[in-house]
């Protein structure tokens, strides 16, 4: 794995990254939606499951309404026929703008994170239609984005995705292997999504992973052993990581959804997709992503399997001679609350790789990307950004899923389950929906 640091060059207040060019209109909203998760507060970490649904939703609204003007592949939610000479910037735009701006208002997060991503997407749209010229095709262009977007949106007006996000009273266990809250949570994030709507899956559990290993036996021993010596901070906790290691653990911290999408954008852009090919892209990626953290969250909920911190601080008590309690013991970064089995993160990486290399039908297209979860100076959009390059997506979907035991999250067992389970829902998206018709 090589490190590379791009050069950031302000030109007339904009961002310019040395190697860029510039990107389609699908892209572009693409972009847009991650700049305004970044304003509305739900990434780059804190809330990647409402992140998922408004990126899929997003781009199925686009899919369909590029569909409208030129039927290429099979529509998911809207089936109309567009005028001709529809202006194929403005239905973008509109169908991007309508379900961003009503998603992110339905976000239960501070009101004014929502009120800065909204106006993220605001301002994006002015800038959009303003470059368009005004007539009919214009005005075309909008109705149809507008149509294409009221129909995802009354499709998953009631998908359950209004679940609490905080469960204080997540009844916790009192054996060996059964959750407890992680150390400074007094909750259970969203156990709820597991009873939302899957967009491509038949049901929540269609492909729920093999359970996590028996509390008495090697292969748990073995895996936490494994995240003992490599997940802790090295301030409470000594850690064998490398220095490499410790950087991939902080640079796959990042939400899915964001992480993901940028890299389809990345390879997007080197090999030249056209708009429809890109709709059908990123429609397909992030129904996988949406579903992917669906799928394992109702996994997670079945299974009720505790995090290392709890485990390695409780070795002394469950049962095996072969794992060694540290009540003390910390990871490089504080344990979400959520439940350990699969890793939702290595589930994420498998559908998005799956996807990605089902589309291009090739796994070996090299990339390189950023991320905003490593530390000041270093993150996107920072003159000393550093970006970690890859050979395939295969290669990314493995460091992905190893940088959840790096930093001190999952144990390997639910990581390799979880990239299986992720592969499994990408492959399912692929073939099922957004078919392609000529």
């Amino acid at each position: 794995m090589t490190r590379l640091k791009f050069v950031v060059v302000m030109v007339c207040g904009v961002l310019i990254w040395s190697r860029g060019a510039s990107a389609d209109v699908v892209t572009k909203w693409s972009a847009v939606a991650a700049d305004a998760a970044l304003a509305a507060c739900i990434a780059p970490t804190d809330n990647p499951l409402h992140e998922s649904r408004m990126y899929a939703m997003t781009h199925l609204a686009i899919h369909d309404a590029l569909n409208a003007i030129d039927r290429r592949s099979r529509p998911y939610a809207f089936r109309g026929q567009a005028t001709a000479g529809t202006a194929i910037d403005a239905a973008v735009a509109a169908a991007a703008h309508r379900v961003m701006v009503t998603l992110i208002g339905q976000i239960p997060f501070p009101p004014a994170c929502l009120v800065a991503g909204i106006a993220v997407v605001e301002g994006a749209y002015t800038d959009a239609l303003a470059a368009i010229p005004d007539g009919p095709a214009k005005l075309d262009g909008i109705a149809l984005g507008e149509a294409a977007a009221s129909a995802i949106l009354t499709l998953r007006a009631d998908d359950g995705s209004d679940t609490p996000l905080f469960d204080f009273d997540y009844p916790q266990g009192t054996e060996p292997g059964e959750y407890r809250f992680t150390p400074g949570f007094d909750f259970v994030f969203a156990p709820g999504w597991a009873d939302v709507t899957p967009f491509a899956l038949q049901r929540s559990n269609q492909f729920r992973p093999a359970p996590p290993y028996r509390i008495a036996s090697k292969k748990y021993a073995d895996d936490f052993n494994e995240v003992k010596d490599l997940g802790g901070d090295d301030v409470t906790t000594p850690s064998l990581r490398t220095n490499d290691q410790t950087e991939v653990a902080r640079f796959w911290v990042e939400s899915s959804p964001l992480q993901w999408n940028r890299i389809a954008r990345t390879v997007s852009e080197s090999q030249g997709l056209t708009p429809w090919e890109n709709a059908r892209l990123f429609g397909l990626l992030n129904v996988a992503l949406a579903d992917g953290y669906i799928g394992s969250f109702e996994a997670k909920r079945h299974y009720n399997f505790w995090r290392p911190v709890t485990a390695i601080r409780e070795g002394d008590t469950d049962g095996n001679a072969a794992t060694a309690g540290d009540p003390a013991w910390t990871p490089l970064v504080p344990t979400p609350p959520i439940t350990d089995h699969d890793s939702g993160h290595s589930t994420e990486g498998g559908a998005a790789a799956e996807v990605l290399r089902l589309f291009f039908h090739d796994d070996a297209i090299a990339f390189s990307i950023c991320s905003f979860t490593l530390l000041a100076g270093s993150r996107c959009n920072e003159p000393g950004a550093i970006f970690r390059s890859f050979a395939s997506f295969s290669e990314a979907e493995a460091e992905n899923g190893v940088s959840r035991i790096l930093v001190g999250f999952h144990f390997r067992h639910a990581v390799t389950e979880g990239i299986k389970h992720g592969r499994h829902i990408g492959r399912r998206a692929v073939t099922q929906i957004l078919k392609l018709e000529h």
